[in-house]
C-alpha cells in the first residue's frame, strides 16, 4: 500500500513536540534544582556564620578573693575549694594541672584554675598561703617565693538559664581539643574526612542500595553529613531528606574549611541526657562524665566519648559500665588497627578504668532561692530570650560559705525547735537572707526548710508581720530630733489607751504583762517594751515613723495605723534585710543586689551593676541607733547571742515576735554581715517561739560559722561621748562610780550636772545601763 505523506508529517510533528516538552521539562527541573540549591546555600551560610547555637546563660558565684590580712581560716578555704571540686594532691606528687591542693597545718598550697573575669583573664597560679588566727598571713608563689597581694579563685558555677529546648553545651575551639579525641573520632566515624568533599561515594552507594532494597536509609554518612543532619534537618528517614543532606554537605564543604566543619561537629553532637537537659558537644560531655575540662582528657577517656556517639543512652558509662567499657575498647582496637597507637599505648589505655566521675555535675542549681533573685533582677535589664540563647556569663554576689552556713543553721535548728516545743515534725519553716552592709551585695538566700526545693521562695515572697523589728525605726525617728530625744531620755512605760475615730480603743501590753514606769530610752528598746515604744511613736506621729521606714528601703506602702508601731505591717525577709542594711551602713541605703556583672561569651562586660548609694539618714542618728542595738545584744532580748558570738564582735540586732507567737524574727549585723532570719509556719499557726528562742538561735549559729568581723562603727564628727548619771539622766562627775558613757549629737548632751557622790545606787536602772554600755 502506498505511504500516505500526511501520516509521516504527523509523526515527525509529534516527535518534535515530545522533544520540546522533554527539553522544557529538563530545563524546568534544572532551574528548580538550581533554585533549591541556591536556597540551601543561603540557609547553610546564614546559620553557619550566624548564631549557630542557643546557649544557656551561665551563672557564677562571687570569686573568693585571697589577700594578706583577709579574714579566712584554713578550714573555710578548704570548704570553698571543695565546692569547686579541687582535688587533694598527695605529698610528693607533681603539680601539673590546675585545681589541686595540699594542706599542711596552717599552710595550704594550691594551683588555681584560670578564669576570664570582667577585668581580664587571671591565669593559673601556683600559690602557698599561710594562716594565723583566722586570717591569711601571707601569700607567695611556689615557683620563686615572690609575695602576692591579691589572687582570685575561679568562681563556683551555680546554675544555668536554659534555652527553651533545654540544650546545654560548652563551646570549645578545635585547638583546645586533645589530638587523641580528634584521631579517635575520625578513625571511627569518617576515616576519609580530610580526603572527601562532604560525601563518601562508597557510603552513598551502600545507603542507596539499602534504601532501594527496603532496608531504610542508613550507613555511609560522613562527619559533614552528620553535622548537616543534626544542625539543619529533621530526623525523618526518606530519600528526599537524604538527597537534601548530600547537597547541603557539598555546599558546606564548598564554603568552609575542614577544621571549621570539624569544630562545629565537636560542639553540636549529642552525647547524653541529664534529666530534662540535653548534653551536647564534647566540651560539656567532658565536664558531665569526667568533671574536668576537655583539654585534660586522657586517651581512654576520649575514646569512651567517641564510642558513645553510636548511642549515648546505650553506652552510658554510669548506667551501663560494661557496655561502655567494651565500646571504648573497640574504639581503641580500631586505633591500633589503623596504627594510630603502638602496643604499649594500646595496652595501657585498654587496661585503664573508665574513670567516670561518680556523680554528674548537677544541671539544676543547688541554690534555687538565690537564682530566683538573680532572675528577677536580670529581667529589669535584659530580654528573656537573650538570657536563654546568647550564652551570657552572669557573675553574681553569692558567697558559698555564707550560703552553706545559712542552710546548715536552719537545717540544725528547726528540728531542735520542733522537739523543744513539741511541734509536729517538719511543721516549722524558715528563711534567711545574708548581705554585705556596705555595698548591698546579697551573700546568701534560703527560701525554705529544704534549700534545694525550687518552689515557694519565702525569703522573697512570704510577707509576714514583723513585730518588734519595726521598733528601731521608731527610736531612730526620735534620735533624729536631738533637741527632744537622746539616749539619756526617759520614756513613760505606764498604761496607754489610744483612741481613734472608727476603730476600737487600742491598749498595747508588754510581753511580760507588766508596766515599768519611767525607763531610759535605750532600756526600752533593749527590753522591747511595747507600751513605751508605742507612746514614743504616737508622740512622733505614725506617718512620720512609716516615712522613715520607707526611707530605709521599704518600698511597699505602710498603713499609718497605731498598731503599725508594734509591727502589724507584713514584710518579706528580703525587705527587712534592705531596711537593716541602711542601719548597718551608717545611714547609706544601697539597693540589695545579686549581680556584679554580665559578660558576653568571650568575657567582655555587657552590663555592670555599679553601687547606687543614697544617704537615707544622717550619720549621727545612725550611729546612735547602732549603739542602742548593740545594747539589745549585750543586755537585752538578744543577750542569748553570747552563746554563739564572742563579746568583742559587738553585734547589733533586734528580736521580733508577733501575736500568739506566730512569727519569730531576728535581724542584725556585724562589721561585715547583715542578716535576717524568719521562723514560722505556713499555716500561720502558733510556733510557741519568740524572736529570741527561735530565729535568733538560727542567726547566732549562722554568724558563728562565718567568723564575722567586729562591729566598730566610725564615730561621726558631731558625736560627743558624755558621762551620764543613770539615775537621773544628767551629767555625772568624772569620779562617779555609777556613771556610764553615752554618745550624744553635739549640743544635745545634758547641760545640768548631777553629782552622784554619796547618792544611793541607781539600782536596776544603773545595772541595766552598765550592762548595756559599759565595755570594760
Amino acid at each position: 500500500m502506498p505511504r500516505i505523506p500526511w501520516k509521516s508529517a504527523l509523526t515527525r510533528l509529534a516527535d518534535e513536540v515530545t522533544w520540546r516538552r522533554t527539553r522544557i521539562a529538563g530545563l524546568t527541573l534544572l532551574l528548580t534544582l538550581a533554585a533549591f540549591a541556591l536556597y540551601l546555600d543561603i540557609a547553610v551560610r546564614a546559620q553557619f556564620e550566624g548564631k549557630r547555637w542557643a546557649l544557656p546563660a551561665r551563672v557564677y558565684a562571687r570569686p573568693l578573693e585571697l589577700f594578706p590580712g583577709g579574714r579566712l581560716s584554713p578550714e573555710q578555704l578548704v570548704s570553698e575549694i571543695s565546692l569547686l571540686r579541687y582535688r587533694t594532691v598527695a605529698s610528693g606528687d607533681a603539680w601539673t594541672e590546675p585545681g589541686g591542693f595540699q594542706r599542711r597545718r596552717d599552710e595550704i598550697e594550691l594551683v588555681t584554675r584560670p578564669f576570664q573575669f570582667g577585668d581580664g583573664t587571671q591565669p593559673a597560679l601556683h600559690l602557698i598561703l599561710t594562716f594565723d588566727d583566722g586570717r591569711i598571713e601571707r601569700i607567695r608563689r611556689a615557683d620563686d617565693g615572690s609575695e602576692v597581694t591579691l589572687a582570685r579563685l575561679d568562681p563556683l558555677h551555680i546554675g544555668n538559664i536554659y534555652p527553651a529546648h533545654n540544650e546545654d553545651r560548652l563551646l570549645v575551639r578545635l585547638g583546645d581539643v586533645p589530638p587523641a579525641l580528634v584521631e579517635s573520632l575520625i578513625a571511627i566515624e569518617d576515616r576519609k574526612f580530610y580526603q572527601h568533599h562532604g560525601v563518601d561515594p562508597r557510603g552513598m552507594g551502600r545507603a542507596l542500595v539499602t534504601t532501594v532494597s527496603g532496608g531504610g536509609v542508613q550507613g555511609g554518612s560522613t562527619l559533614t553529613q552528620q553535622l548537616i543532619k543534626n544542625f539543619y534537618l529533621s530526623s525523618e528517614r526518606t530519600l528526599r531528606r537524604k538527597f537534601t543532606e548530600i547537597l547541603m554537605a557539598l555546599l558546606l564543604e564548598l564554603h568552609y574549611s575542614k577544621d571549621e566543619i570539624l569544630e562545629a561537629y565537636l560542639n553540636e553532637v549529642y552525647l547524653g541526657q541529664d534529666g530534662e537537659r540535653a548534653v551536647h558537644g564534647f566540651g560539656l560531655a567532658a565536664q558531665f562524665y569526667f568533671a574536668k575540662p576537655l583539654e585534660h582528657l586522657s586517651l581512654p577517656e576520649a575514646a569512651l566519648l567517641v564510642g558513645m556517639l553510636k548511642g549515648p543512652g546505650t553506652y552510658d558509662p554510669r548506667r551501663h559500665p560494661q557496655r561502655a567499657l567494651a565500646r571504648r575498647n573497640l574504639v581503641l582496637s580500631e586505633l591500633r588497627r589503623q596504627e594510630k597507637l603502638d602496643d604499649r599505648q594500646y595496652l595501657a589505655a585498654k587496661t585503664a578504668p573508665l574513670g567516670v566521675a561518680r556523680q554528674a555535675p548537677g544541671s539544676l542549681t543547688a541554690y534555687p532561692a538565690f537564682i530566683d533573685l538573680v532572675h528577677r533582677q536580670l529581667r529589669r535589664d535584659y530580654d528573656d530570650a537573650d538570657l536563654r540563647s546568647e550564652g551570657l556569663r552572669i557573675l553574681t554576689t553569692l558567697d558559698p560559705l555564707a550560703q552553706r552556713a545559712a542552710e546548715r543553721a536552719l537545717a540544725a535548728r528547726l528540728p531542735a525547735l520542733e522537739k523543744a516545743r513539741r511541734l509536729p515534725a517538719d511543721s516549722l519553716q524558715g528563711a534567711a537572707v545574708v548581705g554585705d552592709p556596705q555595698n548591698g551585695e546579697v551573700h546568701a538566700v534560703v527560701g525554705g526548710r529544704d534549700p534545694r526545693f525550687a518552689g515557694f521562695n519565702r525569703a522573697l515572697d512570704a510577707r509576714r508581720q514583723i513585730g518588734s523589728l519595726i521598733k528601731p525605726v521608731i527610736y531612730l525617728t526620735a534620735l533624729e530630733q536631738p533637741e527632744r530625744y537622746t539616749l539619756a531620755t526617759r520614756l513613760d512605760d505606764g498604761p496607754l489607751t489610744w483612741q481613734e475615730r472608727g476603730i476600737p480603743d487600742w491598749q498595747p501590753q508588754n510581753y511580760d504583762k507588766e508596766f515599768h514606769g519611767e525607763v531610759p530610752l535605750p532600756l526600752a528598746l533593749a527590753q522591747s517594751y511595747n507600751v513605751s515604744s508605742a507612746r514614743l511613736g504616737l508622740e512622733l506621729g505614725v506617718p512620720q515613723v512609716m516615712a522613715r521606714a520607707r526611707a530605709l528601703g521599704v518600698e511597699q506602702p505602710l498603713p499609718a495605723y497605731a498598731s503599725g508601731l508594734l509591727g502589724s505591717a507584713a514584710l518579706t525577709p528580703f525587705e527587712v534585710t534592705q531596711m537593716y542594711q541602711t542601719l548597718a551602713s551608717g545611714g547609706f541605703r544601697v539597693p540589695l543586689r545579686a549581680i556584679r556583672a554580665v559578660l558576653t561569651p568571650d568575657g567582655h562586660p555587657l552590663q555592670r551593676y555599679p553601687l547606687a548609694v543614697e544617704q537615707a539618714i544622717a550619720p549621727a542618728p545612725a550611729y546612735l541607733i547602732t549603739h542602742a542595738l548593740q545594747g539589745v545584744v549585750r543586755a537585752g532580748t538578744a543577750k542569748g547571742i553570747e552563746r554563739y558570738l564572742a563579746p568583742e564582735i559587738a553585734a547589733a540586732g533586734k528580736t521580733g515576735t508577733t501575736d500568739q507567737l506566730r512569727d519569730s524574727w531576728f535581724a542584725g549585723y556585724t562589721g561585715d554581715r547583715v542578716a535576717v532570719v524568719w521562723v514560722g509556719r505556713d499555716d500561720d499557726a502558733s510556733t510557741g517561739l519568740t524572736g529570741a528562742s527561735g530565729a535568733m538561735t538560727v542567726w547566732g549559729m549562722m554568724l558563728r560559722d562565718l567568723n564575722p568581723e567586729p562591729l566598730v562603727p566610725p564615730q561621726p564628727d558631731d558625736i560627743e561621748p558624755v558621762l551620764i548619771d543613770p539615775a537621773t539622766g544628767l551629767r555625772a562627775d568624772a569620779g562617779c562610780a555609777d556613771a556610764v558613757e553615752l554618745p550624744f549629737i553635739r549640743g544635745s548632751e545634758p547641760a545640768e550636772s548631777s553629782p552622784c557622790a554619796g547618792q544611793a545606787p541607781a539600782g536596776k536602772v544603773r545595772n541595766w545601763f552598765q550592762r548595756l554600755f559599759d565595755r570594760d
